[in-house]
């Protein structure tokens, strides 16, 4: 295979990834069929199909985990009638109101922007040959 061929099939995989805001899971599932069907042709692209598919999987963990975090603030009123109702304190301290609740949206927020950005870089890395480590990945697949 073709130095160039290599490049644009590891950038293929990366950029696979905003398959995620067409279809639940497509930012992981994408990269995974590509790194999958290209993985026996080059070491390179075995290496960017792993690092692909483990930066998907974290981020879709650290997103699940945030997305987690906005429950109490869903239920507060109801932690608070339960507290006035039982003259229990829960000792669950879920913020002060909107800033609490704006403050997890501005993360979450930077969150989806760092990821886009991130895969972008590795996209623009991988068409020039070059490899390229994602930040706070968690290496599922070594």
């Amino acid at each position: 295979m073709k130095n160039n061929d290599q490049n644009t099939n590891a950038f293929l995989i990366h950029i696979s990834a905003f398959a995620g805001y067409l279809f639940p899971l497509g930012s992981i599932i994408a990269p995974l069929i590509l790194w999958q069907t290209l993985k026996e042709r080059s070491g390179f692209l075995d290496e960017h199909g792993k690092e692909a598919v483990n930066f998907n999987i974290s981020f879709g963990l650290y997103i699940f985990i945030l997305s987690a975090s906005f429950f109490p603030f869903f239920f507060r009123s109801f932690f608070n009638i339960l507290d006035n109702v039982d003259h229990v304190d829960f000792g669950i301290d879920i913020g002060s109101g909107i800033f609490g609740l704006f403050g997890i949206v501005s993360i979450a927020s930077f969150v989806v922007l760092a990821k886009i950005a991130l895969i972008i870089i590795a996209s623009l890395k991988a068409n020039k040959g070059e490899t390229y480590k994602y930040p706070f990945t968690i290496n599922f697949i070594k």
